[in-house]
């Protein structure tokens, strides 16, 4: 029975996640499964990968093909490495305690090329953040202008309406013609006096 290392799928639509699995290369994709060696989430960046290697390195050593991406995280984890520094071991060119020693000192490089990655998007992230605020604060800073000049606009607009209301009632005062309504109340009592 050939076996494979695959990735299973799970997750809901447009957000995946998969199960690191051994299986029967003629068992289905989400179907049975002999052992589940880890899960991988994609949607993080950087992506988290959780392996246990040495159940990983395991079934590498019993002849286990992985597909091209589960190599590529076996790789990206260390198993492929372990497998092969445990290939060194058993053919005498290196002992246990060098295997251990250049695992552990990759793996703390990896680890450090890992935090300084998600430190640098961290960064990038408070730094697209600050930029938009700043952007933020000079297109409130514009708008609260404009709406102080659309003020005085109209505060100016209603003083020259005001003077021309003024200056139209004096023109107004002006032209006609005054009505002399004393003397015709005079002719109206001398008339009654008759």
């Amino acid at each position: 029975m050939p076996v494979k290392i695959r990735l299973q799928r799970h997750g809901k639509k447009g957000k995946p996640f998969f199960w690191i699995v051994a299986a029967d290369a003629r068992a289905k994709r989400d179907g049975k499964f002999l052992d589940k060696i880890g899960t991988y989430n994609p949607n993080t960046n950087p992506a988290t990968i959780d392996l246990n290697l040495d159940s990983a390195v395991q079934w590498l050593h019993n002849g286990a093909q992985p597909t091209d991406t589960a190599r590529a995280i076996l790789s990206y984890k260390g198993a492929l490495l372990k497998h092969h520094l445990d290939g060194g071991v058993r053919k005498g060119a290196l002992t246990q305690e060098q295997a251990d020693a250049k695992l552990a000192a990759w793996i703390d490089e990896k680890a450090n090329k890992v935090t300084s990655k998600k430190e640098g998007l961290t960064k990038a992230q408070e730094k697209a953040r600050a930029e938009a605020l700043k952007a933020e604060k000079v297109a409130n800073e514009k708008r609260a202008n404009a709406a102080a000049d659309a003020l005085k606009a109209a505060e100016a607009t209603e003083e020259v309406a005001e003077e021309v209301s003024e200056v139209a009632t004096e023109v107004a005062v002006e032209e006609t013609p005054a009505v002399e309504e004393a003397p015709a109340a005079e002719e109206t009592n001398e008339e009654k006096e008759a």
